[in-house]
């Protein structure tokens, strides 16, 4: 478990319809670990993911649309990246666009929330 810092960021959590589906796809898209404590949770790992998180069993889903935080990713390579989350059963809900500073994309994992990666890349 990565060290925390005096009133920083230090874990994140989301809702997951479907728990197992969660994983699978954090798994295959982007290499995350991940640590089950009970039926109900699993934690994600800082080495893999950046940030410690975990997933928590609930009819629930967060996007921009209901109001909900946007977790953003970063990638070296936007198209690749996005190829690896569709490939995974990721769906794309905003497609790549232009914004000051780069360029990204939004997308839902299997359980419906909404992530986004972005790069500096042209």
């Amino acid at each position: 478990m990565r060290s925390a810092e005096h009133e920083k960021i230090n874990y994140i959590e989301f809702p997951a319809k479907d728990l197992i589906a969660s994983k699978a796809f954090f798994q295959q898209a982007f290499n995350w670990q991940f640590t089950d404590y009970g039926p109900e949770y699993s934690a994600f790992s800082a080495d893999s993911a950046g940030l410690e998180g975990g997933f928590y069993s609930a009819d629930l889903s967060a996007s921009t649309f209901s109001g909900s935080a946007l977790l953003v990713l970063f990638s070296n390579n936007l198209e690749q990246t996005q190829k690896t989350i569709e490939a995974a059963g990721g769906s794309i809900v905003k497609a790549i666009f232009p914004f000051p500073g780069g360029r990204r994309f939004h997308f839902t994992d299997p359980s419906g929330n909404e992530f986004a990666v972005w790069s500096n890349n042209e």
